[in-house]
C-alpha cells in the first residue's frame, strides 16, 4: 500500500522515505502521546513497559526487564525500585539462590497497568482508524517478524524476547 505523500513524492520525481525512517516517525509520535497519556497515571514508559512483562512473565529480573525494554540494567533497576516503593511490584530472592531478585506484579501493579492499557488503547485506535481488522493483524505479525529478523536473542527458555 503506498502512502499519499509517498505516492506523490514518486510522480514529482523525488524518493519515497525509507520505511525506517517512517517506522522511526511513528515511533516518536507514539512515544509523545504515550508518555503524556502515562504520565497522568504516574508511570512513565519504561515503567508501563515492565508492568506490561510482567504481566505476561512470572518473576524476571531487573536485567531481563532491561534488555526487553532497551534500557540499561542500571536504569531498568531505577524503574522496580520506584514500581517497588509506589507498592506495584515486589521483588524477592530467586528460589534458586544467588543475588537475583525476581520482580513481580502486585494487584495495585495490575490495577495501574489496566488503566494505562486503556489509554494506550485509546492513542491506537487513533493510530489504526484507516486499517481494518485484517490489516492490522498483518502490520502487528509484519511488524513483530521485523523485529525479530533484528534481535533474534533467545530467552530463557530458548524463544525470543520479542512477540
Amino acid at each position: 500500500m503506498t502512502t499519499p505523500r509517498a505516492g506523490e513524492a514518486a510522480r514529482h520525481g523525488a524518493a519515497a522515505p525509507r520505511l525506517s525512517y517512517l517506522v522511526f516517525r511513528l515511533e516518536r509520535r507514539i512515544r509523545g502521546h504515550l508518555d503524556d497519556a502515562l504520565a497522568r497515571h504516574g508511570v512513565t514508559t519504561t515503567g508501563y513497559m515492565a508492568l506490561s512483562e510482567l504481566r505476561l512473565r512470572d518473576g524476571p529480573s531487573s536485567a531481563q526487564l532491561a534488555r526487553i525494554a532497551f534500557v540499561s540494567a542500571q536504569a531498568m533497576n531505577l524503574v522496580v525500585r520506584d514500581l517497588e516503593r509506589r507498592g506495584l511490584v515486589v521483588r524477592r530472592p530467586d528460589p534458586r539462590g544467588g543475588r537475583i531478585l525476581r520482580v513481580r506484579l502486585t494487584r495495585a501493579g495490575l490495577a495501574t497497568l489496566r488503566r494505562c492499557d486503556r489509554a494506550l488503547d485509546e492513542i491506537e485506535q487513533v493510530m489504526l482508524a484507516a486499517l481494518d481488522e485484517q490489516n492490522r493483524k498483518t502490520l502487528a505479525d509484519n511488524l513483530a517478524e521485523c523485529a525479530l529478523a533484528l534481535h533474534p536473542e533467545p530467552g530463557p527458555e530458548g524463544t525470543a524476547d520479542l512477540p
